[in-house]
């Protein structure tokens, strides 16, 4: 199999552009940890990016996560990031799964399972029967984390053996439903921002930890307020690099640093974004909109679909795939996914091309009308991250 080159990363909109499918056969996010813990001694989880191989001998591992960093972006800033640079030349691109959203991925990662079979399906989803707008991120017990998310994460299972493992993330995240279903919270870490991440991932590996995550969202911050390439980007990327430098120099002999994303990036112009709150064709016959701005999932009226569904296909259907929940489902985008996780998804779906972008004005507040870089859809920009390996031995 040939993978897109470095170079080809930061080639023009054609090329990042293209439509992508998750690489659910050939290696993708979900295969990352399975992957490590293999390495590790744990049978039985699969290996398909053979990092069993590439991490043989090795008697710890930390997993650490840039958000935002896709692979197009790590092209792009190779200037700022001389560490991560280097790391490309054994590296390659594999792909995030759908949507190319950060809860999503952050539950595929901890999980090894796919958005269908997990559940999290969106940055934001309408609760089925109510109208309550569950907002990933910010979620902690309702719905019930076990019940709205049902597979055990990989580091529960593995403590469950006896392995000893830490998390090592920002201090208000510890008690998210995110958290608890992505990577649990036993041997949590509390580190805010990238110096405190190095010590906290360090005394890890010395107090004995075999498996370590650890996640920064330097990268995707300035993305999103940004746009990838500008300034305040640069000076993120320059100061990830500098915490991946020095993990480097911290890392015991006989450990490794596996290093990828959630997602990547692109910029949506003002020009190609689509408000539907202020088309009253498109917003006519909505009952709720839930997803983000690449990826909506629309739930319409009793007895509005049809209606709906051709108003969206007649005005925005030059932007974007448009089709009814079991369209999109029928796709393979989600994996397998039960009934149950299905009515998640919005009565239509909505996934943008190219560079284009749906905004819910009325729906979303203004700083998410605001932000310069989105994710979520299938382009490569969006869905190719990097996998990179550092190895003491």
């Amino acid at each position: 199999m040939s993978f897109p080159t470095f170079a080809e990363a930061g080639a023009g909109d054609a090329y990042l552009f293209d439509e992508i499918a998750p690489d659910y056969a050939g290696g993708w996010l979900g295969d990352v940890l399975p992957g490590a813990l293999t390495a590790l001694g744990v049978p039985g989880l699969g290996d398909p990016l053979g990092l069993a191989g590439r991490l043989a001998g090795v008697r710890q591992v930390v997993v650490l996560l840039l958000d935002g960093l896709g692979w197009h972006q790590l092209a792009l800033g190779r200037e700022q990031a001389p560490a991560l640079a280097a790391l490309t030349a054994t590296g390659r691109p594999i792909t995030c799964g759908f949507p190319s959203t950060t809860p999503t991925s952050l539950i595929s990662l901890g999980t090894g399972a796919k958005s269908g079979e997990h559940g999290v399906l969106a940055f934001t989803t309408i609760v089925p029967d109510s109208d309550e707008v569950l907002v990933h991120i910010a979620w902690r017990d309702d719905p019930d984390p076990l019940v709205w998310q049902p597979v055990t994460p990989l580091l529960d299972r593995v403590r469950a053996g006896g392995m000893t493992t830490a998390v090592v993330n920002n201090p208000v995240f510890e008690a998210t439903g995110l958290t608890r279903r992505s990577t649990g919270n036993l041997g949590y870490v509390g580190a805010t921002g990238a110096d405190e991440m190095v010590a906290g991932v360090a005394g890890a590996l010395r107090s004995g930890a075999r498996c370590v995550y650890a996640y920064l969202p330097n990268v995707d911050k300035a993305a999103h307020e940004h746009g990838a390439g500008s300034p305040e980007w640069q000076l993120a990327m320059s100061d990830v690099d500098k915490a991946v430098a020095r993990l480097q120099e911290e890392l015991p002999p006989d450990s490794a640093l596996v290093i990828t994303a959630d997602h990547g990036h692109l910029i949506s112009p003002w020009d190609r974004r689509i408000d539907l709150d202020s088309v009253p064709e498109l917003s006519a016959g909505l009952r709720a909109v839930a997803g983000e701005p690449r990826v909506r999932y629309l739930h319409t009226e009793p007895g509005a679909l049809p209606d709906v569904l051709a108003a969206w296909r007649d005005l925005a259907g030059h932007a974007a795939w448009i089709g009814v929940r079991e369209e999109a489902v029928a796709t393979g985008w989600y994996g397998p996914i039960p009934p149950a996780h299905a009515e998640r998804l919005g009565d239509i779906v909505v996934v943008c091309r190219e560079d284009w972008s749906i905004q819910a004005s009325a729906h979303e507040p203004a700083s998410i009308l605001q932000l310069v870089g989105l994710h979520g859809a299938r382009t490569r920009a969006e869905m190719e991250i990097p996998l990179l390996v550092h190895s003491t031995l």
